[in-house]
């Protein structure tokens, strides 16, 4: 869910995190995200040197559970400046046609929530179908264990997270969180993270709090000066490498390098324009404003983001 977020801002601390980064790359775990998609039925790169990652967070929340749930759905564009991020999350509950779906239901396209694609073909499955709901080509892809990400909290000794809403959890001082800034550790950020019954918006609450955690990494991290210490920065690194898989093509020393310019204020959180909630079946799902969406993923496709930032201020998450 976080880990892009994480190599941005390790990139940040420059030669030291980038030569910290090179000598624990060979613990991240490698996943064959392009397997079997033939490059003439994908999407053509309409601006050269941008890059578009796909950031999936996935969660195994039952004891024996062998199915990763993907709770956490972003398409982050990097601009060809490299030196600022807009992070776009999609409702794992957008429904939307699944090119392809499980051999007993006939093994064509089906009309199915989005995360349904990581469950029925792994990423390779998951590409293809943001692909043809954004039409944006898909450079990389980051695979993110929820629940081991938790490593990072504990390596910064938790983090302030901002709360919109009231939250209960047993696991809160109380068993009630007040809206304004709050100390989690990292049974208690994680819980935050993963609530969507407990608020009247459901899956959009847990994206705003996704993302809430994911600044508040960044400011901890920076707060705590983790890239100039070289301990802090060596479990830091080995905690996220735990946690983290990534495409087999990614060149990640040098791709974090390369993003090195890029800081917290520089990343911008959006969501996936969506017409509102409602139910297929039994199943409740988000629809989305096809419109809108096509408008926002063709400035992504074409790096044109700034302006459509300009002509749409209001998109930002916590605007």
């Amino acid at each position: 869910m976080l880990a892009i977020l994480v190599l941005l801002l390790i990139g940040g601390g420059g030669l030291a995190g980038w030569l910290y980064l090179r000598s624990v790359e060979h613990e991240v775990k490698r996943v064959d995200a392009f397997r079997g998609l033939p490059d003439e039925q994908r999407p053509v790169r309409a601006a050269a040197s941008a890059l578009n990652f796909l950031v999936v967070g996935t969660d195994k929340t039952e004891p024996g559970d062998s199915v990763s749930r993907t709770d956490t759905i972003m398409v982050v564009h990097i601009p060809r400046s490299r030196d600022r991020a807009q992070l776009i999350s999609i409702p794992r509950d957008t429904w939307t046609t699944i090119p392809q779906s499980l051999p007993e239901d006939g093994g064509g396209p089906r009309k199915a929530k989005i995360n349904a694609a990581y469950a029925w073909g792994g990423e390779p499955l998951l590409v293809r179908t943001i692909e043809q709901f954004t039409r944006v080509r898909v450079d990389h892809v980051v695979v993110v264990d929820f629940a081991g990400f938790g490593k990072v909290i504990d390596v910064l000794g938790g983090v302030e997270v901002s709360v919109d809403k009231p939250f209960v959890s047993e696991l809160a001082p109380g068993g009630l969180l007040k809206p304004g800034m709050h100390h989690m550790d990292r049974a208690l950020a994680l819980d935050y993270a993963r609530q969507r019954k407990q608020f009247a918006d459901g899956d959009y609450s847990r994206m705003r709090h996704q993302q809430a955690i994911v600044a508040a990494v960044m400011r901890e991290a920076g707060r705590k000066g983790v890239l100039a210490d070289p301990g802090q920065l060596n479990d830091f690194l080995r905690a996220t490498a735990g946690a983290v898989q990534v495409d087999r093509d990614l060149a990640l020393s040098d791709t974090v390098w390369g993003l090195r310019q890029i800081r917290s204020d520089k990343v911008t959180m959006l969501t996936s324009p969506t017409s509102g909630v409602g139910t297929v079946g039994d199943q409740s799902v988000i629809f989305p404003d096809l419109p809108a969406s096509a408008k926002l993923f063709d400035a992504v496709k074409n790096d044109r983001m700034d302006a459509w930032l300009a002509e749409n201020p209001s998109a930002v998450d916590g605007n």
